[in-house]
């Protein structure tokens, strides 16, 4: 009897304990994230913190993607737009290093930080959620649907496990899983005739953009030059900088001196990123629909490449004290886990976001601005050097646009229920992931991919049938952006309804390029002109049918107050706030109603005492439903 008590006792307390993971929890998760980098892991955060039981299959020992594993320690963009979980991790670095500025070593980004740490940062990140779990060393091996559920068979650490879910996220490298769900895609560059982009080719083809096998050196104060590789050519790599053996560049407006090169990439505790694009260790080589054995084939001499570039800067250029850095991947060859792909698959999605749309983001046939939920400014930057047949390809080398908003409905793939597609793969022309495909942007669409995701689940409703106002709302909840306006810091009170009617289209902003960098601007602090409200005869069709008359002279309080009670008056909406305490909480800078009112304050009053953004949903397509 005792015997049989204990044995009781025993699996009672073995029930209780038994790990999740074990027990329904995470065999049965909400959600199934494929792949722990960039968006990987920035859709579990905001997934779990919407409430959803997170599971992170990741093929590495690292979280970070491109960031760390890769090895491309230096952001690219974004520096005045800290958005959601990327400003969070940029925030968390340099508390680690000790101030912002000191992330300011080298002269390609202004965010520069050790692999190594960026996935300690991550790690710690997820560690304090305790709605995830991370599956590492670990892949999506087989993919089937069953009664609306996903089924994975998952290879975790060598072992077979069947997952169930629900809701499956695609952030892999390449857009792996997609395919497996039978995603249509494209691969390559397009052609004009179907993007209508006036730079795009004629005729499309299959070439993707270099990658690159990154290498992290550090300075050792001795020669530690290597041997010698096999297949060795200084010819491919005389002119990655001014140095004697080049004799004509194919590159004569980017040559710097050697140093100059080197302190390219410099990292913080003076280690430096081998990520040279000119002549360097960019590779190219389409391993989108290869087997595992043909890419491990082909890395391979991706790997070769960059010893050969790193013996040419020892050999040929002197720096025989610097080499691979011994402390930062647990990697038999010293190199990261994986290389920087620049372009994987490109999903068809619910919408195609296109050069077009960032250019010219008010004239085209769909509104898609008006459901953004990330925000890049960085210029279209297409790495092709290392393909043989380069000459023939458009050259859109940091082709010059504005700073953009990214739609909703790029993430969405047409056809597949319950699969959100991240990182590079989602619904963009070729052109356009030359601005898309970097760290902060990818960031922001995995957490927009699990706020989507999150949303879908609570309210039981299909992916297409989500608000793409709530999506909106939770991003900007988050700390995220919508619309990329510099007029004023995301922790300003202004911001959020700035967001919000730039969302609408009642105030449009204006975008310019500014050398590397792009910028879009509400223009807040400009008079308000009456033609300048034009946008709200999309939104308020009744106000429209009224006749209402919008001038080109400047508007007053007064006068804005009256349009925004004509409005209420014609739509039949109640005014949700009173005038006069806003002038005060948002700073206006008069509160005489004579006095001529900005653009800034136009949008605070319409937001406070409309709320014109929640008031109208739009569809994927950013029309307003009626």
């Amino acid at each position: 009897m005792k015997e049989k008590r204990s044995y009781f006792l025993i699996l009672v307390l073995y029930l209780i304990f038994l790990p999740k993971s074990l027990f329904g929890g995470n065999l049965h998760p909400d959600v199934v994230v494929a792949g722990g980098g960039a968006s990987g892991v920035s859709a579990a955060l905001q997934s779990a913190r919407m409430g959803m039981r997170v599971l992170v299959v990741e093929e590495s020992t690292w979280l970070g993607g491109m960031l760390t594993g890769a090895g491309v320690s230096a952001i690219d963009g974004n520096f005045n737009m800290p958005a959601g979980i990327f400003g969070e991790f940029r925030n968390r670095l340099a508390q680690h290093y000790g101030s912002l500025e000191a992330l300011n070593t080298g002269w390609v980004s202004r965010v520069l930080f050790e692999p190594s740490v960026g996935n300690q940062v991550l790690n710690d990140m997820v560690a304090q959620e305790k709605n995830i779990e991370v599956w590492k060393e670990s892949s999506i091996r087989r993919i089937s649907k069953k009664q609306g559920e996903w089924n994975l068979k998952i290879k975790k650490q060598g072992k077979s496990v069947i997952v169930k879910t629900p809701m499956l996220i695609d952030a892999t490298e390449l857009g792996d899983v997609a395919a497996k769900c039978r995603v249509a895609y494209d691969v390559g560059m397009d052609s004009r005739h179907d993007t209508q982009e006036d730079i795009a080719l004629e005729k499309g083809n299959n070439v993707i953009q270099d990658l690159t096998y990154v290498a992290i050196l550090k300075d050792y104060k001795k020669d530690v030059s290597m041997r010698k590789p096999k297949g060795y050519d200084p010819s491919v790599f005389a002119c990655c900088c001014i140095n004697p053996l080049c004799i004509s560049s194919n590159e004569p407006k980017r040559m710097w001196p050697a140093d100059k090169m080197m302190s390219y990439g410099q990292l913080p505790n003076g280690k430096i990123m081998l990520n040279w694009p000119i002549n360097g260790n960019d590779y190219y080589a389409n391993l989108v629909e290869m087997s595992d054995k043909q890419r491990r084939r082909v890395l391979k001499k991706a790997k070769e490449h960059t010893l050969c570039f790193l013996y040419f800067i020892q050999h040929e250029l002197g720096f025989r004290h610097i080499g691979l850095a011994d402390d930062e991947y647990p990697t038999d060859d010293l190199l990261p886990f994986i290389p920087y792909h620049r372009e994987s698959r490109r999903i068809h999605g619910a919408v195609r976001f296109t050069l077009n749309h960032m250019v010219s983001p008010y004239n085209q046939a769909a509104p898609l601005y008006r459901t953004s939920i990330a925000v890049g400014d960085y210029p279209v930057d297409h790495h092709h050097m290392r393909y043989k047949e380069s000459h023939t390809l458009p050259d859109i080398h940091f082709y010059p646009v504005p700073s953009f908003g990214l739609p909703l409905g790029t993430l969405i793939p047409q056809g597949v229920e319950g699969l959100i597609v991240a990182e590079k793969s989602i619904s963009v022309s070729n052109i356009a992931n030359g601005a898309t495909r970097l760290q902060p942007v990818v960031m922001q669409i995995g957490q927009a991919a699990g706020a989507l995701a999150a949303l879908s689940l609570k309210k039981r409703t299909p992916l297409s049938g989500v608000s793409v106002r709530d999506v909106q709302d939770e991003i900007l909840k988050a700390g995220g952006y919508l619309l990329p306006y510099l007029d004023v810091q995301k922790q300003d009170p202004r911001f959020i309804p700035y967001q919000h009617i730039g969302s609408t289209g009642i105030l449009k902003g204006i975008g310019k390029n500014v050398d590397w960098k792009n910028e879009t601007w509400l223009r807040a602090d400009q008079p308000l002109k009456g033609r300048e409200l034009e946008g709200m005869r999309d939104i308020f069709p009744r106000w429209k049918q009224t006749g209402a008359m919008l001038t080109d002279s400047v508007m007053t309080l007064g006068d804005a107050l009256r349009v925004i009670q004509s409005v209420a008056e014609s739509e039949g909406m109640p005014i949700k706030a009173d005038w006069e305490p806003l002038l005060t909480k948002y700073n206006f800078k008069a509160t005489d109603k004579a006095h001529v009112i900005t653009r800034g304050e136009m949008a605070v009053l319409i937001d406070q005492m409309l709320d014109p953004f929640h008031w109208k949903e739009v569809d994927i397509q950013g029309n307003f439903i009626k």
